[in-house]
């Protein structure tokens, strides 16, 4: 949640500034395609209460001066269904039926790289907080905006960790599960990066399914391996079907 928030607060600054948008009486909406059905529903509908608490607390405090004058926020919201397809469909909508001129991010690169194009076309503002893929920041977007660190940061410093409690780098052994979604890629990129500066050994490499529902045999392999580190990247489903098995199975 505490992305949707700052991404919300960092987007009220922008409007700030002088420029036309969506006004409805006093009134900014502010526009969102978002995932509450499918793969994403679960980290979309915290992205959405991220965005609802921020705009609470904006407006709590006077709202957002455009001009001079005083304006709440509202924001106005597409389900995406999880679907890139979809969202730059529902993107476009927002902009050109809707009339909303300032968009706040989607859950996911993928679901960003969908529609970060769509709010370029139309030189709408779009602040994200939920897609970190570091190949959305080499287009030469000028109207997309983030509030977070890129992927390939995420885990790094994980091998770092494994790397200072090692007398011997080159001798610690790793195992790798990912999913195969653009964040996860990049969060992987990293990860090699630093395992290849220490000259570390990878001796497992799964990738994972994208609706991960079990991850036994990857845990089976760890069992049997003992690999010194494990890291893990996706979201929120294999996150916990992850955590609930390296319990279940005592790795």
């Amino acid at each position: 949640m505490k992305h949707g928030i700052v991404a919300a607060a960092a987007l009220a600054v922008t409007l700030a500034t002088p420029a036309m948008a969506r006004v409805d009486g006093d009134t900014i909406t502010l526009g969102s395609s978002i995932s509450l059905t499918g793969k994403y529903a679960t980290n979309g509908l915290h992205t959405q209460r991220g965005y609802d608490y921020a705009v609470k607390v904006i407006n709590e405090a006077g709202g957002v001066k455009v001009g001079g004058k005083s304006y709440k926020l509202a924001v106005k919201y597409y389900d995406d269904e999880s679907t890139p397809a979809r969202g730059a469909q529902l993107a476009e909508r927002l902009i050109q039926q809707d009339g909303v001129e300032y968009m706040l991010g989607p859950y996911s690169s993928g679901m960003t790289k969908a529609i970060a194009p769509v709010s370029e076309k139309f030189g709408v503002p779009m602040v994200e907080a939920e897609g970190a893929s570091r190949s959305l920041f080499t287009q030469g977007y000028k109207y997309l905006f983030a509030v977070l660190s890129t992927s390939e940061q995420y885990l790094a410093t994980a091998i770092d960790f494994a790397a200072a409690k090692s007398s011997d780098p080159k001798s610690v052994r790793i195992a790798l599960a990912f999913e195969g979604d653009p964040f996860s890629m990049d969060v992987r990129a990293g990860v090699m990066d630093k395992i290849n500066e220490y000259g570390m050994k990878v001796v497992i490499d799964d990738q994972l399914p994208a609706d991960l529902s079990d991850m036994s045999t990857t845990l089976t392999k760890v069992k049997a391996l003992k690999p010194d580190a494990l890291i893990i990247s996706g979201h929120s489903k294999g996150a916990a079907t992850a955590a609930r098995q390296i319990d279940e199975m005592k790795v």
